[in-house]
């Protein structure tokens, strides 16, 4: 059931994708680059404060704890940031998946502090946006 972007399936908290049905334009290509860059300021500000113990409560339930998925974003984000340099630099790159369940459930991932991860996702959300901002329309088109 969805209300408004918001669903009442905890797995998606703000819906699943939907492609947006109009064209996209620059402007809005600006807006979601600008967004990513100040996403780490948004993760740093959801767990401050935060204790071990909120830390390792599951978001959901049967879900990851607030640990795990702050370092599933660092993940997450370096996989796309390195797909993104792939898709720039190489023809018709393959996009490698990796097995996030997997991953987080290894030991960084459940037992580390977030500071690591929330260092790495300010570092690399900000060669992103710089990298995203500098192409021209036509490198976006790319395979």
């Amino acid at each position: 059931m969805q209300i408004g972007r918001m669903t009442t399936d905890l797995r998606y908290p703000v819906g699943r994708f939907k492609k947006p049905d109009a064209t996209y334009s620059l402007a809005d290509r600006a807006g979601d680059i600008a967004t990513l860059g100040q996403a780490p300021t948004h993760f740093r500000n959801a767990v401050a404060g935060l204790s071990d113990a909120q830390l390792d409560t599951p978001y959901r339930p049967d879900g990851w704890t607030v640990r795990q998925v702050i370092h599933h974003v660092a993940d997450s984000h370096a996989n796309a940031y390195i797909r993104t340099r792939f898709l720039l630099t190489a023809d018709n790159p393959t996009i490698m998946p990796y097995p996030e369940a997997v991953w987080a459930e290894l030991t960084d991932a459940k037992a580390l502090g977030i500071e690591s991860s929330l260092q790495m996702i300010y570092g690399m959300h900000a060669r992103w946006a710089t990298l995203l901002s500098s192409l021209a329309p036509a490198q976006f088109a790319r395979t």
